[in-house]
């Protein structure tokens, strides 16, 4: 047999890389036709911020009573929420409203239902001081963390200064929850071209999830958390749930009920659904949403289809070890979870 030329073998491999180029580029464009775009993993620029910051993500010594921490409303082992339909806050008060998941938060437009804090910083902030959550002043829990000398240590390496101050503290904190996000869904696998990372039915409700009009709302790479909807365009939503969604922020009575789309990423593990938590199931908010928003109503085999799809959805979780917080010294003002 004779042997290929030099040349020739340099064609076939030419011929190769075109073809694996020309893939490349089909499925790069196929993804761009696509409503819903793959989430990519974390980039961390500055490790030692986001380790303080996790550290006072899991610190209780930043609430009134000792007891709560950021973690405690969205926990990092359930999806970043707490499977409530609202929260528990200070002296066991209930809270207004779902706790939304901070998983992927970061790609929001803003945050909390209400899109009331411009960004992460602004809403990690919040609880702090709010009297029904961890009920602390931004004083008090800064004057708390002054009171520990690993802290003041970490802070000014961290922030090369002997500042320690609110703003200091919900910086580190904003950094930690911008890593906490959930590459590589199975959905994510089959938009980036592997054609067998979801089923049939998967594909189906896709197809129908996209069809039905779910996308007008839920799109881009965090599938919603991009806009200001109004909960029940179609139908009225009843509820006794009494948040006000916009229109407490801006004061416009036209944008009453008018909440921030909540993200479906990794939206199996966040129930219950809603800003009332009113949908223990995926069934039950699918077909809420499909007669409210759209004014359709599901068959079982279709809401069956669409909540398929929707387990795609999910995410490599955070991995993380948990902190080893940093001890109180005698000046520390200690827990009041009684008074």
């Amino acid at each position: 047999m004779k042997k290929a030329s030099s040349s020739s073998r340099g064609l076939v491999r030419f011929a190769l890389g075109a073809v694996a180029v020309a893939a490349m580029f089909s499925g790069a464009a196929v993804r761009a036709q696509e409503p819903v775009q793959p989430i990519e993993p974390a980039k961390v620029t500055d490790p030692a911020k986001v380790e303080l910051g996790k550290k006072l993500w899991f610190d209780p010594r930043l609430s009134r009573s000792g007891f709560i921490s950021c973690n405690s409303c969205h926990n990092l082992s359930t999806g970043g929420a707490d499977n409530l339909k609202s929260s528990i806050g200070d002296k066991w008060q209930k809270g207004p409203i779902n706790s939304p998941t901070v998983l992927n938060s970061s790609l929001n437009l803003a945050q909390f239902w209400d899109g009331r804090a411009k960004d992460l910083r602004e809403q990690a902030g919040g609880p702090i001081a709010n009297p029904g959550e961890m009920a602390f002043t931004h004083d008090l829990a800064v004057d708390m963390l002054r009171s520990i000398p690993q802290y003041v240590s970490e802070f000014k390496q961290v922030f090369g200064t002997e500042t320690l101050g609110i703003a200091e503290v919900t910086a580190a904190i904003a950094a930690f929850e911008e890593t906490l996000v959930t590459p590589n869904a199975r959905f994510d696998k089959w938009l980036k071209g592997d054609k067998t990372a979801i089923n049939e039915q998967e594909l189906r409700g896709y197809q129908l999830f996209k069809n039905a009009g779910c996308v007008a709302c839920h799109n881009g790479t965090n599938l919603g958390g991009n806009s200001f909807q109004k909960m029940g365009l179609i139908e009225a939503y009843k509820t006794d749930n009494p948040a006000e969604g916009r229109s407490g922020v801006t004061g416009n009575d036209a944008e009453r009920f008018n909440f921030k789309v909540p993200t479906l990423r990794n939206v199996e593990l966040t129930y219950p659904y809603f800003h009332d938590g009113a949908a223990d199931t995926l069934s039950q908010a699918v077909d809420t949403m499909g007669r409210i928003q759209l004014g359709k109503t599901f068959t079982p085999s279709e809401n069956a289809d669409i909540v398929a799809f929707l387990k795609t959805l999910t995410g490599d979780q955070p991995q993380l070890t948990l902190p080893i917080l940093p001890p109180s010294s005698d000046k520390t003002r200690r827990p009041q979870p009684f008074e």
